[in-house]
């Protein structure tokens, strides 16, 4: 006995010879066969099988199945069928046996009928596949057909919407997941409790938002939720009546009727199974998952045929699916069996005896069942033509057995063939029926008016190029938001009562402007509504805007977005003005070209240098404290070099003096101090004016360079280490608008008070500067202990 191997994709099955010894059959003759079929030229592979089974005295049923092989690598689906019939005759047809014929049913019905041959890369990019095929559960599983309100995790409408650290929002429910570790969306690794000891917290805004504009969808999807916890406790009938409840409410929802089609087959409901699938495919007729749950619920209803319909869509629609394609032999292979089962025909005429064999081959029921096929499809074999001569070819012949209807059916015809219980077990034409004709056959007619026109075939399903845009449209269209449940109030700040602006959501899931949070944060580390302790949000400075919150206001308050904005930069532009509005920073003394590191932490200092970050001036002045005023008439212009923030959101600023100024008007902004200002410059001289200020300025260099190398050595490190070294002599006194650097490095490092500073600061006389801190080094010289 030759063996059967199931073979890999390229190489040739042979079915056993059931006598490989027996007179008639020429090995050399069959090996041609086999070359042929490698070959491609399978009508010579056929002609030759054709001729073995001629020589024989009883038909040989491996012979037969080779042959029914080469037919349907041919496309000759009708002539097939009257080998595979032969050889079912002769002995039971195991799955194993019907690979060819499936694989070939699937292709004729994707290329021919659904015409998707040359689309089909498309449609399995559509769903991402895992081992045997098995598929996402989203709808057509790609980030981009989703709704801006779906949850990017379970791709349905956010239930109790929750927004993590990095700004994204997902259900609350899919976070909890142990499995979920970081954002599908940029990848940040997530931080599971948030800081919080009560775990993760609804987005407050969010939610309110999604009841208000999808109050019925949010419902049901609530009853769905609560069904799946049922589900999972295995209370199932009341988990079914929360399933009937959320369909009720949202019937198109295809994920839900998918699940509650996979609950009815838990139940062993398998009739509502049907239905529930039934209704997914007429909603989606090209998602393999929801043709593959009707197959499976079909098969366990006993109602063969059908499954059988439903399974060899799956593998038109996704030809790698090889978990399906091994269902669609399993159930071909018994749908064969029920035909020949309580027929006593007999099984030992030859095939050819007296040109009608096949009748007498055939059991009748098989026959009554194949005709409807050879109606639409023909013969594309002319040597054929006594075999089929029982099969006249009749194109115009209606088939009219909503059994064999590989689209979904109606509601009514499909439940009412279901009731009257049609007799499936009799009907493998009618679930082949619809097969197109082959290559080289008889084309069918397409006219409306046509009988064909009755019989609701693949064909009558919307083709990938037809259907890809509407229901992408459709998808990607979304949900639509009713204009007059959402205005601007819904998205206001409850600090500064305006439109958020950069709206950030605090791990307590409240949601505030970033300025304004930012702003509350300086004086207390708790949330500004529910009071929770942010201390560890505020060390990490996790200020991340809530993506969702910013796509709905750029997409449905546009106009008021725009505005909030303007005033936003309007405000930036003010703060940004260094003459007008100047944040003036009350502390010290400081000079141009020397290092002022600052240690900030009160609240109202955190936001002047937070602003002047975000304005990008990295510029504030410094005064010293004034009894009367407030601050000085004097100061310099501090530019901002580096700043570093500590958890409890104090920080230490790098800065250096850049100018000086004059104050011509005090004033307050959000609890700090701001002055108009005026920027002063030395004056210029020439002449001989200029040359006495050069002998002045290096008689005073030399003096100060004297005095410091004369100090003690801890003196001089001290002063090293906070200031430097003592900038060298300029070539040019009058270079810098404020004069030698030297000079307020010394004014800087020299034994003075305060107010003694402040007026050689405020000179604008290079000489007058020079003669006052030549009158210092005197002093301080005078005063050195000896």
């Amino acid at each position: 006995m030759e063996t059967s191997v199931r073979p890999h994709q390229g190489e040739l099955f042979l079915h056993p010879l059931s006598n490989p010894g027996a007179a008639g059959i020429c090995p050399e003759m069959l090996e041609v066969a086999e070359e042929a079929n490698r070959a491609g030229d399978y009508s010579l592979a056929v002609e030759i099988y054709s001729s073995q089974l001629a020589d024989l005295p009883h038909p040989d049923r491996g012979l037969c199945l080779r042959k029914a092989d080469s037919l349907a690598r041919a496309g000759r689906i009708s002539e097939a069928l009257d080998s595979y019939c032969t050889a079912a005759n002769l002995g039971k047809l195991r799955p194993d046996e019907l690979p060819l014929l499936v694989d070939t049913i699937a292709r004729t019905l994707r290329e021919k009928e659904l015409g998707i041959s040359g689309t089909l890369n498309v449609l399995t990019k559509c769903s991402s596949s895992g081992e045997d095929g098995v598929e996402n559960d989203g709808e057509f599983g790609e980030d981009e057909t989703l709704d801006l309100f779906s949850c990017r995790l379970c791709k349905c409408l956010l239930h109790e919407p929750t927004t993590v650290e990095c700004g994204h929002t997902f259900c609350k429910r899919c976070l909890e997941d142990d499995a979920v570790k970081e954002c599908v969306q940029c990848k940040q690794k997530l931080n599971k409790k948030d800081g919080l000891p009560n775990g993760r917290r609804l987005n407050v805004v969010l939610s309110g938002l999604l009841d208000k504009l999808f109050a019925t969808e949010s419902k049901a999807r609530k009853f769905w939720i609560e069904g799946e916890v049922l589900w999972k406790k295995q209370n199932l009938s009341d988990a079914l009546e929360k399933y009937n409840a959320a369909v009720d409410l949202a019937p198109s929802s295809g994920r839900l009727l998918c699940q509650r089609a996979e609950l009815h087959m838990e139940m062993r409901e398998f009739s509502q199974a049907v239905q529930d699938a039934g209704s997914l495919c007429r909603m989606k007729p090209l998602w393999t998952k929801a043709h593959c749950l009707k197959a499976t619920a079909l098969s366990k209803a006993g109602r063969n045929d059908e499954a059988l319909q439903e399974y060899l869509m799956c593998a038109a629609l996704k030809p790698d699916w090889t978990k399906v394609k091994l269902e669609a032999q399993k159930v071909l292979s018994e749908v064969f069996s029920s035909v020949f089962e309580n027929e006593d025909m007999p099984t030992h005429l030859h095939p050819l005896q007296g040109g009608m064999a096949t009748r007498l081959i055939k059991p009748p029921a098989l026959l009554r069942t194949l005709r409807p096929l050879t109606q639409r499809t023909g013969s594309s074999s002319c040597s054929s033509s006594a075999q089929d001569s029982e099969f006249s070819v009749t194109k115009s012949a209606p088939v009219e057995d909503s059994s064999s209807r590989l689209s979904a059916p109606s509601p009514s015809k499909s439940d009412a063939a279901a009731a009257a219980g049609e007799e499936s077990t009799k009907s493998l034409a009618g679930v082949l029926a619809a097969l197109p004709a082959p290559p080289s056959g008889l084309k069918r007619k397409h006219s409306g008016d046509g009988p064909s026109a009755l019989f609701n075939t693949p064909s009558k399903l919307p083709r990938p190029d037809e259907v890809s845009r509407p229901h992408k449209a459709a998808v990607c269209g979304g949900r639509m938001v009713p204009a007059e449940l959402l205005d601007s109030g819904d998205m206001e700040c409850s600090l500064c009562m305006r439109l958020f602006y950069e709206p950030v959501a605090t791990p307590c899931g409240h949601t505030f402007c970033l300025k304004c949070l930012e702003r509350c944060l300086d004086h207390n580390s708790n949330c500004p509504l529910c009071k929770e302790n942010l201390s560890e949000y505020l060390a990490t400075r996790g200020y991340n805007i809530t993506v969702l919150m910013e796509e709905v206001l750029q997409r449905y308050l546009g106009d008021e977005l725009t505005e909030r904005k303007k005033i936003h930069e309007e405000e930036m532009k003010e703060l940004s003005n260094l003459n007008q509005e100047v944040p003036i920073f009350v502390c010290t003394m400081a000079f141009p070209t020397i290092p002022c590191p600052l240690h900030v932490f009160e609240p109202r200092y955190r936001l002047m240098i937070r602003r002047s970050m975000e304005t990008g001036t990295k510029q504030f002045g410094m005064c010293i404290a004034d009894e009367l005023k407030g601050f000085a008439d004097h100061g310099c212009m501090l530019q901002v070099r580096d700043v570093k923030f500590f958890p409890d959101g104090r920080s230490v600023v790098d800065t250096i003096g850049v100018s000086r100024f004059k104050v011509l008007s005090h004033g307050q902004r959000d609890g700090y101090n701001i002055a108009k200002i005026e920027y002063l410059e030395d004056k210029k001289m020439e002449g001989e004016e200029l040359t006495e200020l050069v002998k002045l300025h290096d008689a005073v260099y030399e003096q100060a360079n004297s005095w410091f190398t004369s100090l003690k050595d801890n003196m001089k490190s001290q002063i090293l280490s906070h200031f430097g070294h003592l900038p060298s002599k300029d070539t040019d006194p009058q270079a810098s608008p404020s004069g030698p650097a030297w000079c307020w490095w010394l004014l800087a490092v020299l034994p003075l008070e305060n107010r003694a500073q402040l007026t050689i600061l405020s000179m604008t006389s290079l000489k007058d500067r020079l003669i006052a801190i030549r009158r210092v080094l005197i002093f301080v010289t005078r005063k050195r202990p000896r």
